[in-house]
């Protein structure tokens, strides 16, 4: 959706905060509290957020692990901090100068991999105490993966490449994985391994069958899987009055209403019809769909979203 142009303040651009940890000088020893605060400082504000609405809805959220047969073969995959030291594969690490994990495809598919669509459209807020889609869906997906990881499984970002993680230091590879060039782009399905679950979180505003292809040829696999679209309150309600000019985001152009609150019914009506088609592409697939807005508690969705997770992982 378009931000409206006239009279609209672009916000400044933010710097983002280093996540490079400095370590006292030789010979000086820190008092554990402050070293535990002078820690949780220097990590990125996203990453104490995730951390801190991941740690509220733990208490009402019950696990989802489940046992099942792990002895057919997936991939060899190269160690990360973390893993346990019985995951190391020696005859294959023997072969070269890497450590090496071997992956059984039931482990494998119990890794939840996770897509935030970082596309301009994402980049937008209607007000300033508002935040930004992006950020809300990154929030939402790192304490996803802050819940899972606490309850020792993995994840995965669906696309970019990187094998699953867990452990300490995960959330920290995937915020990293997030933000490359590729996540504005719908994920495919190389290196999904069969019967996995993904979690893909965006505005969805795209043309509903360019949504409709990606998600069946994931499902084509066997991948359960949950949409979370993440919408600004105004993208709901249109609350703009007047001569107003949207500007597209992506490259869509301009439109100049001259009284907005003249189009107002037109477009929710557009909208739902729009939320309607999502719902049932996510439907026919036996996947789920739901709808946040920025402006509500993130704990809710997080906590909903796990809760789906959780009755798929017990069937």
């Amino acid at each position: 959706m378009g931000a409206p142009g006239e009279g609209f303040i672009q916000p400044p651009l933010r710097r983002r905060p280093s996540a490079r940890m400095g370590a006292p000088g030789e010979g000086f020893i820190m008092n554990p509290r402050l070293q535990a605060e002078d820690l949780a400082s220097r990590l990125p504000p996203l990453l104490v957020a995730a951390e801190r609405v991941a740690a509220t809805v733990a208490a009402g959220a019950h696990g989802r692990r489940r046992s099942g047969p792990g002895e057919a073969f997936w991939q060899f995959r190269p160690y990360q901090p973390g893993d346990a030291a019985a995951a190391i594969d020696w005859r294959q690490s023997a072969r070269g100068d890497r450590l090496f994990v071997r992956e059984n495809e039931w482990a494998a598919a119990q890794t939840v991999w996770l897509w935030v669509d970082s596309s301009a459209s994402m980049d937008w807020r209607s007000g300033r105490a508002l935040p930004r889609k992006l950020e809300r869906a990154r929030l939402l997906g790192l304490a996803l993966a802050a819940l899972l990881i606490r309850g020792g499984e993995r994840v995965a970002p669906l696309g970019g490449g990187a094998p699953p993680m867990s452990g300490g230091g995960a959330l920290a590879r995937l915020e990293a994985a997030m933000t490359q060039p590729g996540a504005a782009n719908l994920p495919g399905v190389a290196n999904l391994p069969r019967h996995a679950e993904a979690v893909l979180v965006s505005d969805f505003l795209m043309a509903p069958a360019e949504l409709e292809a990606a998600v069946r040829a994931l499902a084509a696999t066997g991948c359960r899987g949950h949409l979370v679209q993440v919408l600004d309150p105004a993208e709901e309600t249109l609350p703009f009055a007047g001569r107003v000019r949207f500007t597209g985001l992506e490259d869509e152009g301009g439109l100049l209403v001259r009284r907005a609150e003249g189009v107002r019914d037109a477009y929710v009506r557009r909208l739902a019809a729009h939320r309607d088609a999502l719902a049932a592409i996510a439907a026919a697939v036996g996947w789920s769909f739901a709808l946040h807005h920025t402006d509500r508690p993130p704990q809710t969705a997080l906590l909903a979203l796990f809760a789906r997770l959780s009755r798929e992982a017990g069937r």
